[in-house]
């Protein structure tokens, strides 16, 4: 058996990847059917195993990281807080909910009234019980404008709460079938007392505490022996767990490959197949909603001028990025953040192709007077993002759009940067429904609308559809919403990103989702090691 066919068997034994999958690639290989099969006759999966420690080298970093939920914007931030805090719900890999904080929920059948019974039992890691009435705060604090959280667009819509014993109750004040799912959204940890006292104390329902934390550096996770989800037979395995900021992806690949972590993410698309041919590494990739992008502030000149937003859209060769920079690790976007991912996608809008003539036509248009239009990015933007700018500039010039690239570092490009200066490198994971990508990015009032969309008509669609459980209505609405931001908007998308991680082949228990990296950040939780 080739070393390739023994990690692909490997792969399926320890849960990573699925019996077709591997018969798919095995007959890639020459291998027949028939040996392929008898190699998964009975695949036995390895038995979880307690202890050690799990160190994560992720990009996305900064000296200005916070542990306030509210803040969190990269991929830093997101994972360590997911070792000490939770919320009420988990979106699993397959796209269903898992009860977390909340044990069960239900809704009215206008889903305007919802209900979330509290799991009875788990304590924060100071000690104190979990209440109604510490979810309730949480809600509120995120709502408050003051806070500036990114869930501030998802709780907006919330009319009324109360608590009712151990039930915490939110009326909504148009219905919403998604609701649960946008609970899941990661800035929204259930704090005591809502975190209003201290947001950064980091003590929440988690499996670990947070025993150190240095800004840009690392952070240090212990596991609590009174883990309400379980022993370490079952769930969080480790006795501790590391967060290493590793923003330069050559670092990143030589820690993982020199044995310093145990799994990194975002690993650049140009080596993935070269790192994956090391027999101690496995580099797993996972399609989803994650998508990488251009955001232009549509309240900024000259971005507030159409057709100059327009003559950049055609000046974007869409296929060349996918091809150079995601070495076909993703897929061709369409300037709209949803792609056939989500449910109720539309697979009928027309995709927007590169045509230099069309760009020099809106650009000519536009009567923008030729100065230097700049586009800020840096390495930590997403994989390949420099790179991304600078075929963007060469084929914007040849469309005669005078495109100038401004490289940032990396520290501080999601504080100084992202959502600050008019014209940039960003990305987004996506979300598990396009309610919640869409009311945390787009909504007038959303903290995180990152192009300045503001359109009231908008709003009312993204309101109407949120009510309507009619899903053929419903998907007529998400196209409505989705052409009017292809067409309009400030978004530039030329592709939707796999999650491309590696991972040391002695880490066991890993499974594809598709809701984010690192198996959505909750890899330091559901695997263990050999």
């Amino acid at each position: 058996m080739s070393k390739e066919l023994e990690k692909l068997s490997a792969r399926v034994t320890a849960g990573a990847m699925t019996r077709r999958e591997f018969m798919s690639r095995a007959a890639a290989l020459g291998v027949s059917a028939a040996v392929a099969s008898s190699m998964l006759a009975t695949p036995a999966k390895a038995a979880p195993v307690a202890g050690g420690t799990f160190k994560m080298g992720v990009q996305g970093g900064e000296s200005t990281n916070s542990q306030d939920p509210a803040t969190w914007a990269s991929d830093v931030p997101i994972a360590g807080g997911q070792l000490w805090g939770e919320g009420l719900v988990e979106v699993e890999a397959d796209g269903s909910l898992t009860g977390l904080v909340a044990e069960s929920w239900e809704g009215t059948s206008d889903a305007k009234t919802w209900r979330f019974k509290v799991r009875q039992g788990i304590t924060f890691s100071n000690g104190q019980a979990v209440t109604a009435e510490d979810v309730m705060q949480t809600m509120a604090r995120h709502s408050n404008e003051d806070s500036k959280s990114g869930a501030l667009g998802i709780v907006q819509g919330i009319e009324s709460m109360r608590t009712d014993g151990d039930v915490f109750e939110v009326t909504l004040a148009v219905g919403n079938a998604d609701l649960p799912y946008l609970m899941a959204d990661y800035h929204l940890m259930i704090q005591p007392g809502g975190g209003f006292d201290d947001p950064t104390a980091a003590i929440g329902t988690g499996a670990y505490t947070l025993e150190s934390d240095e800004p840009g550096v690392r952070m240090v996770g212990k596991r609590r022996d009174d883990y309400w989800g379980g022993d370490q037979t079952v769930t969080a395995h480790y006795d501790t767990v590391e967060v290493i900021v590793l923003n330069d992806a050559t670092a990143r690949t030589a820690a993982l490959q020199s044995g310093q972590v145990d799994t990194i993410n975002r690993v650049e698309p140009k080596i993935a197949k070269l790192l994956d041919r090391a027999p101690t590494i496995d580099v797993l990739s996972t399609a989803g909603r994650g998508h990488y992008v251009f955001i232009a502030h549509i309240d900024t000149p000259p971005f507030d001028n159409l057709d100059l937003r327009l003559a950049l859209k055609y000046a974007l060769n869409r296929e060349e990025m996918v091809e150079k920079i995601l070495q076909g690790y993703g897929s061709v976007g369409n300037d709209m953040p949803i792609n056939a991912a989500y449910p109720l996608f539309d697979e009928t809008i027309p995709q927007r192709e590169f045509n230099l003539e069309k760009a020099a036509e809106h650009y000519k248009k536009s009567g923008h007077d030729g100065s230097p239009i700049i586009l800020r990015t840096a390495d930590g933007a997403f994989p390949g993002a420099v790179d991304a700018a600078a075929l963007f500039q060469q084929s914007a010039q040849a469309a005669g759009i005078p495109l100038e690239i401004k490289r940032e570092p990396n520290d501080g490009y999601w504080s100084e940067v992202w959502n600050v200066q008019p014209f940039c490198c960003s990305y987004w994971g996506g979300r598990p429904v396009q309610d919640q990508m869409y009311t945390t990015a787009y909504l007038s009032t959303a903290d995180w609308n990152d192009t300045r969309w503001k359109r009231p008509e908008f709003d009312a669609m993204l309101l109407e559809a949120r009510a309507e459980l009619d899903e053929a209505k419903r998907k007529d609405i998400y196209s409505k919403m989705g052409r009017m931001l292809n067409e309009e908007g400030g978004l530039i998308v030329p592709m939707f990103n796999d999650f491309v991680d590696a991972v040391s082949t002695n880490v066991k228990g890993w499974e594809s989702d598709p809701n984010g990296p690192q198996m959505n950040w909750y890899a330091f939780k559901k695997t263990w090691k050999a």
